[in-house]
This record gives C-alpha cells, structure tokens and sequence, in this order.
C-alpha cells in the first residue's frame, strides 16, 4: 500500500497486510506519519516536557471503590 506523510509529503510503500494500513483503509480520519517527522516530533514534544513549561490537559479519572 502507497501512503503519503501529512507532514512531509514523502510517499512510502508499508505492508498491505499490517495494522497501520488496515487502519488506513478502514478509518479515512486516521492519517500516516513518516518515521522520520514521527522521530522529530517526539525529539520536540520531549524538549518541551524537560523545560517545565509543558502541561497535559487530560481529565482526571474519579477513582471507583468497587
């Protein structure tokens, strides 16, 4: 399967049979990154969380007894 990076622009061949394209295929919002901006991505994202000007909005899950 041919895929092309949102980021880049870069088209790479994957495997027709693996879960990414299989994704692809079935969800149309789902959207392929390179390894290369996925990596530079990553390498940024894990700057930022060093420098301490990072915060997660994420909700906080009520803890249940049962």
């Amino acid at each position: 399967m041919r895929v092309k990076c949102v980021i880049c622009d870069k088209i790479e061949a994957i495997e027709d049979e693996s879960l990414a394209a299989k994704r692809l295929r079935n969800r149309p919002i789902h959207t392929y990154m390179c390894k290369s901006c996925s990596d530079r991505i990553a390498e940024k994202t894990n700057a930022r969380i060093d420098t301490g000007n990072f915060k997660f909005y994420r909700a906080k899950s009520e803890k249940d007894d049962w």
